[in-house]
């Protein structure tokens, strides 16, 4: 069993920035696909953006272009820098690893709070 930690979370005015790190409790290369999902109030958890182990990274369009998800082997952690953010992104955001499996391990989640 692998345990997620997120930490970062927190208000923001639209426009402004946010860094959401997530550490695991194994080492980081030893994990698969990893990713960040979103569930806003009242709807599913979804995907924002997801990365490789070899760091191949994969955006939806909601992300694509104001979001960078990155994975560090030295630190340890998997990082989903939000620059420009919107009203839409707030939600409780989730790191997740090896999300192809049939069991993918999730942390417990941040709240992202965004305010026009």
């Amino acid at each position: 069993q692998v345990q997620l930690v997120e930490s970062g979370g927190g208000l923001a005015q639209a426009g402004e920035s946010l860094t959401l790190s997530c550490v695991p409790s194994t080492r980081i290369f030893t994990l698969n696909q990893m990713g960040w999902y979103r569930q806003a109030p009242g709807k599913e958890r979804e995907l924002v953006a997801s990365i490789s182990s070899i760091g191949v990274a994969y955006y939806t369009d909601s992300a694509r272009g104001r979001f960078t998800i990155s994975r560090d082997n030295q630190m340890n952690t998997l990082d989903l820098r939000m620059n420009d953010l919107e009203p839409e992104d707030t939600g409780v955001y989730y790191c997740a690893a090896d999300i192809t499996s049939r069991r993918p391990f999730w942390g417990q989640g941040t709240q992202v709070t965004v305010s026009s």
